[in-house]
């Protein structure tokens, strides 16, 4: 039987149900540590536990995106805060190649603050 989490990226339609599944991939490649879990109705990826990045659909564009947890603690051009307070997120094209090397870049930034300690693990 198929979860929650599975439904999610196989009820969408292409191109964005391969960008999704391409992202969630390349997020659990980056630490053994790091897991994916279905929680407030979304699929996330949680380091040792704890919440660090989600991925969603934006309404507006209808264009994938990684919401970043704690993305305030940190500057990157490729993130955008809108009405945020706490999280960043960054935008994909689904119809065009992933940007890899700045989608790692901004995954290891989000990481090194579980690893370094600025945020609290249980």
């Amino acid at each position: 039987m198929l979860t929650q989490l599975d439904n999610f990226y196989l009820q969408k339609d292409e191109p964005v149900k391969g960008c999704l599944l391409a992202l969630r991939q390349i997020i659990l490649k980056q630490d053994a540590d790091i897991t994916a879990a279905w929680k407030y109705g979304m699929p996330c990826f949680c380091y040792k536990g704890k919440m660090f990045c989600y991925l969603w659909v934006h309404k507006k564009l209808l264009q994938p995106y990684i919401g970043i947890v704690e993305g305030k603690r940190f500057d990157h051009p490729a993130l955008i805060i809108e009405k945020r307070s706490r999280m960043k997120i960054m935008l994909f094209n689904p119809d065009e190649d992933l940007p890899l090397e700045t989608f790692e870049a901004i995954l290891k930034l989000a990481i090194d603050l579980y690893k370094t300690g600025v945020i609290k693990i249980r």
